[in-house]
């Protein structure tokens, strides 16, 4: 009779184990099991012959995340459903070695001067620093280490690097991005103007980020049942900018420096003007 009772107890508790299980496995989170991103790989793109290209044009514009099309990219703040903004799968990625940043302020964009992790939190002002605190214990006032936290949220703006060129061999005109680079909008501490200060952080290669940024996902605001990567939103050119500076004999100047205002806006505008009618003048109907 104990054996019978014991074996009995042993099959209830396996029964209840594998429902257990069964019930976990079950868990959807939503109406329908969606695809696990992390499996995606980056949209091949075609090979460009050097041959096959007789114009191109680089070009540097902002794409500034106050816009709301561009809110995508600076929300969320914090991790929602694995979903996380750019700034922060950047930073990831810099961290884990997946992508190297490489120095704004020496090289620019040449992408000559890589970053580590730590220079990337000095760019922040996340430096460890010291300060005076009040000892509990003693009551004495004393030095202690303090460190400097990175803030993401001053990150409103990022720099892109691309360029244009139109292929014969297809008849088409085409861009691919070069570099990304996070711009931080701060006000400097004791400065009682309130003056806001714009710093270019790091510059990353796209086309070296493309892996990572094609495994995370970006809440299409459009309709959230189509996934979206942050590769495709860039690919894709779901984001709105404006040109700041043009491939020149000018030592690539930048338009601020020789237009403001109402004037430098009509200037980016051209710019971009100019490609489209590049293309169209091309053909003849």
């Amino acid at each position: 009779m104990m054996k019978k009772l014991i074996s009995y107890l042993g099959i209830m508790v396996f029964v209840l184990a594998l429902a257990e299980n069964q019930t976990n496995a079950q868990i959807v989170d939503g109406a329908y099991k969606r695809t696990d991103i992390i499996q995606k790989k980056p949209m091949p793109l075609p090979t460009v012959r050097e041959a096959d290209v007789f114009w191109s044009q680089k070009l540097w514009r902002i794409i500034d995340l106050r816009e709301k099309m561009n809110q995508m990219l600076y929300y969320p703040t914090n991790e929602v459903e694995g979903r996380v903004n750019l700034i922060n799968l950047l930073l990831s990625g810099i961290e884990n070695g997946q992508i190297t940043p490489y120095d704004a302020s020496i090289a620019d964009d040449d992408f000559k001067v890589p970053m580590s992790f730590e220079q990337v939190k000095e760019t922040f002002g996340a430096t460890t620093t010291m300060q005076e605190k009040i000892n509990f214990d003693t009551g004495e006032r004393q030095m202690v280490q303090v460190a400097g936290s990175i803030r993401p949220s001053e990150v409103k703006q990022y720099m892109v690097k691309e360029e244009w060129y139109f292929d014969k061999q297809t008849s088409t005109l085409n861009v691919r991005i070069i570099g990304i680079c996070p711009i931080r909008e701060f006000v400097r501490e004791g400065d009682n103007s309130g003056q806001v200060q714009r710093q270019k952080l790091f510059w990353v290669y796209y086309p070296e980020a493309r892996p990572l940024f094609a495994t995370n996902m970006v809440l299409n605001q459009y309709n959230p049942a189509l996934q979206m990567s942050f590769d495709d939103l860039f690919i894709k050119r779901l984001f709105n900018s404006y040109v700041v500076k043009e491939e020149n004999v000018f030592n690539n100047r930048d338009i601020s420096a020789y237009l403001s205002g109402k004037d430098a806006m009509l200037e980016s505008k051209r710019i971009e003007d100019k490609i489209f009618n590049y293309e169209q003048d091309l053909w003849e109907y």
